[in-house]
């Protein structure tokens, strides 16, 4: 995944287009456009920007992991030997129930967010990634309840308004 350079590339212009995407994804380019008050080829040639630039990523709709039969989260934090993340990474991203990786600094190397049928099936998974050539050690918790979902409305809002 790329990253955004340091400089703020997103202007107040793309923060609306990306506000008006995420309020209705389906929109067309010309609706989208009308929305934000540009023409057509300025949203086209701005959402074409913010992809190449990796402002703007996946197009995956959010699917609820709880109406696939995964109705545990949980969240490990997990150590591993430098010389050998490259095949964690690889390794973890073998196994479907590992939703999204992060290497984090601090103590541990990777935080690891991943779902689960029950705690059985938590078991099973856990010795997966316990079982991966270069991990020494993990720590699990399970998520009780989503406080604050994943957004980034608040942020495109005070953005727009600059």
């Amino acid at each position: 995944m790329s990253t955004l350079p340091s400089q703020n590339v997103i202007d107040a212009t793309d923060a609306r287009l990306l506000l008006a995407l995420s309020e209705h994804p389906r929109a067309t380019t010309v609706a989208l456009a009308d929305q934000v008050g540009i023409s057509r080829n300025t949203a086209q040639a701005r959402l074409a920007k913010l992809e190449e630039g990796g402002g703007l990523s996946s197009f995956e709709r959010r699917v609820d992991t709880r109406s696939l039969g995964y109705p545990m989260t949980v969240f490990a934090v997990v150590q591993v030997v430098q010389s050998r993340l490259d095949q964690v990474a690889a390794a973890l991203a073998d196994i479907p129930e590992v939703l999204q990786v992060h290497s984090v600094s601090g103590p541990n190397d990777l935080v690891v967010h991943a779902v689960a049928v029950d705690a059985d099936d938590l078991y099973r998974i856990a010795g997966q990634i316990l079982a991966i050539p270069g991990v020494q050690r993990t720590n699990t918790s399970v998520v009780t309840r989503e406080i604050v979902p994943y957004r980034t409305g608040p942020l495109l809002r005070r953005l727009a308004k600059s």
